[in-house]
């Protein structure tokens, strides 16, 4: 018998064999919500197939959302380009040769008429991943959500809307922690009175786990951000079980099977924890409700067929976890953007997954495994021990203006690679079953021609607008971000008057400052 040690991503030691687990008493439905957050789960109704698109210019992301929503899209999910994402117009000289490259380009109200043209915002749903500028593309939302007619109390999707991660992990901020915090509570407050069924933040664990933290990390740090938003909110007055109603969360699903599992039943319970905690009593406020990725860093460029079966593998844990909304990476991905193809194959594993596998017939059909509920046991023990690292730093804002949550990510990725590296990890096709490159040679590739079409459009929009009613709307911005005043309604009427994105970006740098 060999005596090799063996663990899960996150260093948790596995048994050769279990014979016992904590005797479950709860049910689905009822808290702490370990087992699913509905009573019936994908009896009563499938999760929603989101996959995420977007690029180039609004014209062309139409075309493929139109595309997607006929090959049986069931929810839309917007990528923006990092322009879009920082805050300024493709004419800016800072967005030179990333205008529509990682995601659409949104450069005003006229760009996100055309994204959805033909598409009426009270039948779908959507999930925009944008978090520094996240008020102005809400609020444009909004603006064609009226301009179509549509009753504002009944409209729903997700604005990421989660800073702290991007100090943490990705990068995309614009101001300071302070005042974006101040963003994120003044859009939880305008949308719990105009858009009830928003969901006003994503709180983010993909990004952290795609910058290289393990799994356990992921889920730790998440949660310890999540409740660093409930506080914010608590002590702007609001009323958590009005407010974490409209908190989702957002996981990425990597390759082990089972730690994956467990992370999406521990996240459960955790949570429902922290909300009842901090004086949530409705249910519905102490549920953990979440969309997941699958891996985008698990991709790989060798052999990239063989990210189907990963991509499958992925799915199917985030399924068996519980997920409510699932986006299904492209086998191409570590090439280029997806091509059509590839998003095809991606939402067809999705849908094979909900009506042939059988995983849907009954709700955690892992529970009671003893590996499974040990694991799942362990996987929140180390979790709580992180969070109460960062309870006793003051929050996550000072654990990450310390580079406390940047470090420990920082040398989770580096052991992970070094286990690459020296073959302790197998990653198949790229240090073992290694062969000849195989091309895949349809890749999707952005013109950089996209840049004088967006600019061309903002002269346009410049010279046709009443650039007296924007300098007006943006000056009303300005004073109000000075003072203590909710910033959405002024932010919208700006939108409504054709301020493009950077505009009302720079008003609010002028006086927040940058990070």
């Amino acid at each position: 018998m060999s005596n090799k040690k063996h663990t899960t991503t996150s260093g948790i030691e596995i048994k050769a064999c279990y014979t016992s687990a904590t005797p479950m008493e709860e049910k689905p439905g009822e808290f702490p919500f370990t087992r699913g957050i509905q009573k019936d789960m994908y009896r009563g109704r499938l999760w929603t197939m989101r996959q995420y698109a977007g690029f180039s210019t609004a014209e062309e992301s139409n075309k493929r959302y139109h595309y997607l929503l006929a090959q049986g899209t069931t929810g839309l999910s917007v990528a923006f380009d990092l322009p879009t994402q920082i805050g300024y117009d493709s004419d800016h000289e800072m967005a030179d040769g990333e205008v529509g490259k990682v995601g659409v380009a949104i450069d005003s109200l006229k760009d996100i008429e055309i994204l959805f043209d033909g598409i009426a915002l009270k039948d779908i749903t959507t999930s925009m991943t944008i978090n520094a500028t996240a008020a102005i593309l809400l609020a444009m939302y909004i603006a064609l959500a009226k301009k179509q007619g549509a009753d504002l109390k009944q409209i729903s999707g997700t604005i990421q809307n989660d800073i702290l991660k991007e100090y943490a992990a990705r990068g995309t901020y614009i101001y300071p922690p302070k005042p974006s915090m101040r963003l994120i509570t003044d859009i939880f407050e305008y949308c719990s009175q105009e858009v009830p069924k928003w969901n006003t933040i994503s709180i983010s664990g993909y990004h952290i786990r795609e910058a290289g933290s393990t799994a356990v990390q992921e889920l730790a740090f998440t949660l310890a951000n999540g409740k660093t938003y409930l506080k914010a909110a608590i002590d702007k007055g609001l009323d958590i079980n009005v407010f974490a109603k409209r908190l989702s969360f957002f996981f990425n699903c990597h390759n082990n099977f089972f730690e994956e599992i467990a992370k999406f039943r521990a996240a459960r319970r955790m949570w429902a924890k922290i909300t009842k905690d901090l004086g949530a009593t409705d249910e519905k406020a102490q549920m953990l409700r979440f969309h997941t990725q699958t891996g985008g860093s698990t991709l790989t460029a060798q052999q990239p067929l063989n990210n189907v079966i990963r991509v499958t593998n992925q799915a199917m844990a985030a399924v068996l976890g519980g997920t409510q909304s699932l986006h299904t990476n492209g086998y191409d991905e570590a090439l280029s953007l997806p091509t059509e193809s590839a998003a095809k194959i991606a939402l067809r594993t999705q849908q094979i997954i909900a009506f042939e596998s059988g995983v849907t017939d009954t709700v955690d059909p892992l529970a009671g495994s003893f590996f499974v509920e040990n694991l799942t046991d362990e996987v929140e023990k180390a979790a709580w021990a992180y969070i109460d690292k960062i309870d006793a730093m003051g929050g996550s804002v000072n654990a990450i203006e310390s580079d406390y949550m940047q470090n420990e990510i920082a040398n989770a990725a580096y052991r992970y690679q070094t286990e690459i590296e020296n073959g302790d990890q197998i990653l198949v096709g790229v240090n073992k079953f290694t062969q000849q490159q195989e091309g895949i040679n349809d890749v999707f590739n952005v013109d950089d021609s996209i840049r004088l079409l967006q600019t061309e459009k903002l002269n346009d929009l410049k010279a046709t607008r009443n650039n007296e009613a924007v300098e007006n709307a943006l000056k009303r911005l300005g004073e109000a971000a000075k003072a203590d005043i909710n910033l959405m309604p002024l932010i919208i009427d700006a939108v409504e008057h054709y301020a493009t994105l950077g505009e009302i970006a720079d008003v609010l740098r002028n006086t927040f400052g940058e990070y």
